[in-house]
């Protein structure tokens, strides 16, 4: 594995990710398959991360137990100032890793997940009412402003172009104001130019809230925006170094 990139958080700052020895399996019969064969990673707070690799070596499993969607079966894991993993001790609840993730992450996929029989405002509302925030309309309203959509609120994701619908979709994300977001080839249903214009989107968004940014997807190109490229194959991290864009 390449040197990593050097940290450019400071000594005594809580990094946004820091995992050591980290571990998926899944039972197939009696075989245990592993999927994560012992990942060590440290992200600082800040930091917008690639990770690039083939299909099938692991990459939307880390992201998934990264981000809580997925319980690690094995290593440490501190997300966010949350305790996901620990060697020795139970595993989370899925009801315990949804409250961990609530208010801390944010997530784009490029499946939009939206509601059909919710307005564009209803859909990024509603998630922040169930989190018991007050202004939730309020602040759904100026998340969906900052994304190009104040004249859209009221329109159904039916009435929306796919680009619109992930605009949405990213003032879902953002609209609590997580610390980490983690993107999934979140332009995957999109063609090239509307790709083009929601990753600037993104980067904007996230450079405007300071969140750390964790971004899986198979183009180089795109990695290179980030400050760091990780490269995954067969479950382990197999290159950590500086894309061109560094801090």
């Amino acid at each position: 594995m390449t040197a990593a990139y050097p940290s450019p958080a400071t000594a005594d700052e809580q990094p946004a990710i820091a995992a050591s020895g980290l571990m998926l399996a899944f039972m197939n019969g009696r075989v245990e398959v592993p999927i994560l064969k012992g990942i060590d990673l440290t992200v600082p707070t800040g930091q917008t991360v690639a990770l690039l690799g083939p299909s099938g070596s692991g990459k939307s499993s880390l992201m998934a137990v990264l981000s809580g969607l997925e319980r690690a079966t094995g290593g440490t894991l501190d997300v966010a100032g949350a305790q996901f993993a620990r060697e020795g001790a139970a595993a989370m609840s899925e009801d315990e890793l949804a409250a961990a993730r609530r208010g801390r992450i944010g997530i784009v996929l490029q499946a939009f997940h939206l509601l059909p029989t919710m307005t564009a405002l209803e859909n990024v509302a509603t998630p922040l009412e169930l989190a018991g925030m007050d202004d939730a309309f309020v602040r759904a309203r100026a998340e969906l402003e900052a994304v190009g959509l104040g004249h859209r609120l009221d329109h159904y994701p039916a009435q929306l172009s796919g680009g619109e619908q992930q605009r949405v979709a990213i003032a879902r994300a953002l609209a609590p104001r997580p610390a980490l977001i983690f993107a999934d080839e979140p332009t995957g249903n999109l063609d090239s130019a509307t790709g083009a214009d929601i990753i600037d989107l993104l980067f904007a968004r996230r450079a405007s809230s300071g969140a750390t940014l964790f971004l899986i997807t198979h183009d180089p190109a795109l990695a290179e925006r980030c400050q760091r490229v990780l490269e995954l194959a067969d479950g382990r991290i197999v290159s950590d170094r500086a894309g061109a864009d560094p801090l």
